[in-house]
Formats: structure tokens, sequence, C-alpha cells
């Protein structure tokens, strides 16, 4: 079943009769996702290809029983639809928006978890749990059904490393993009501890990159509280210093947040750490005893 999202997700999209929220909300119906409602302020009563639309987030879950939230909305009401979706009883949004300010994140991801909810980004790629729900921009089509949780702050490197496990007939249980920004609603401890309480998931892989210190944190949990192996990869070895790279959390501080630092925390809490995503699938297959082609 995997983690967030699954057959029993029924998603709003907040946005969809924008381009990026039509495209994606009919290419997360097309994998078979639930999408069962849209919301466009003022736009209530049309539909998107058969996708009802409503004007607030609260009429799609009276109406349609929606239980999650995906958000393609512009930045300086990014906050507002998060809110708007806490308030309607929603315990699962994913933010796709990138570009919100830092302070209004801050305010807003203590909100969520005051509510108990899970907010997933903003400024990620989504989940997608294969086989049985994708929500967000995912091209879920290289991934497939199987053990393996994934949890990247990187967009590209998710795909890339779900491709290469796929590649190697490794399948996943869910796939996680959190995001890069400063402030996201799930972090790396977050998402293994989901991982760990996930009965489908037994072996989890974690991608982080130069910035700040949150692999350095996620280290110290897995040491204390996961019992599952950990594959793990930090992009940025070869990041020149002093040069700002990538996202917005990818700030190096002294010797804080260097892709060696988090290299050995890791290491040090018992992960194995490839070199390159290459690398990464290898060692999975290697712990799992899958045969590698020649």
């Amino acid at each position: 079943m995997g983690i967030l999202v699954s057959k029993e997700t029924r998603l709003v999209v907040s946005g969809i009769t924008g381009r990026e929220g039509s495209f994606h909300a009919l290419n997360n119906r097309k994998y078979g996702t639930n999408v069962v409602a849209g919301v466009t302020p003022g736009k209530g009563g049309q539909d998107v290809e058969g996708i009802p639309v409503y004007d607030t987030i609260k009429e799609a879950v009276d109406e349609q029983d929606a239980n999650t939230s995906l958000l393609f909305v512009p930045p300086r009401f990014a906050v507002d639809a998060i809110y708007e979706a806490v308030d309607s009883g929603i315990r699962t949004i994913i933010c796709i928006t990138e570009g919100i300010p830092a302070h209004d994140m801050l305010l807003a991801y203590h909100y969520v978890k005051a509510a108990g909810a899970t907010l997933v980004g903003p400024n990620c790629p989504g989940i997608c749990t294969p086989g049985e729900a994708n929500v967000g921009i995912m091209p879920a089509h290289i991934f497939t059904p199987g053990s393996v949780g994934l949890v990247s702050r990187s967009g590209t490197l998710t795909y890339q490393l779900g491709k290469e496990l796929s590649d190697l007939g490794i399948g996943q249980s869910t796939i996680l993009g959190i995001g890069g920004d400063p402030i996201v609603g799930t972090n790396h401890r977050d998402a293994l501890a989901f991982f760990e309480a996930d009965p489908d998931t037994d072996m989890i892989v974690m991608v982080g990159e130069i910035g700040g210190n949150e692999e350095e944190l996620a280290a110290e949990y897995i040491r204390d509280h996961v019992t599952k192996p950990v594959i793990g990869y930090i992009a940025g070895l070869t990041a020149p210093e002093g040069k700002a790279m990538g996202h917005a959390g990818a700030i190096i501080s002294g010797n804080s947040g260097t892709a060696q630092s988090k290299v050995s925390a890791l290491e040090a809490a018992g992960v194995k750490v490839g070199k390159n995503p290459t690398a990464v699938a290898l060692l999975v297959a290697e712990a799992r005893g899958v045969t590698v082609p020649a």
C-alpha cells in the first residue's frame, strides 16, 4: 500500500483550470489516481474533462469526499490554499508551488502540524505509490510496484533513482519528493518514520544534497529509530566551494551542510552511501541479493 497516497486517495486539485493544473490532474487520473474534484474560485460549476470544479476545497470535501489536496496555486495564494485545505478537513496536502516566501511557509508549517495533517512540499514533485496513485508531476510510468521506499529532496534525482531501481527489477513502495526549499512540510525524518511504520516497505533509499543539516539530523534519527536498512546518496560531492548551487535549501555554513559531513554522519549511523545514483541502485541490488547484468 505504501505511504500517504494509495487506491484510497480521493484527490482534489486546486488550480485545476490553469494550464499546469489541468495537465497534471488529467495525467494523474490517467495513471489511475481517483481525481474527484478541482477547485478554482469563481469557476465552480464547470468541469475539466468530466472532473467537477468547485469554488472551494470545502465544497469538494462535502460533495466528493475528497481526502487529499494537490496545489497548483500561484505563490501569493498558495499558503492560503494550504490553510483552506487544513480547515476543510484534508489531512494529506501536496504543494507543487515554488517561490513561496520562507516566513509564510514557517507559519503554514506550524498550522499544518497543529492540525495533525501532513504537508508535502512546497517546491516538490509530489508522491507516487506505483500501481496505485500518482499525485503531482512525477513521470510515474518509470516506476514499478515493490517494497523499496524512496525519499528525495531533488525531483530529478527522485526520477533517476526510481528508474535505476526499476531497470534492475527492484520495485518501489512509494516515491516521495519532499522538495528543496529551506522550510518544507515533510522532512527526511518524517519520511523515514512513515517508511519505518509501513509494512509494505522493507528498505529505504534516502537522497539528500548539500546545504542545511537535515541529512545529519536524519542520520541521528536512523541510528535511534529506524530498523530497516537504509541506503543513502548525497548530491553535491563535487560542488565548487563557495558557489551557490541548486535549491534554496542548498546553503552551506562553515563545515555544516557539506556533502562530506552528511556522508560521514550517515555512514556513522550504519548507512551505506553511494557516490552516484547508479552506485546507489547497485548497493540496493547487492543488499537484496539481486543479480546485476554484466
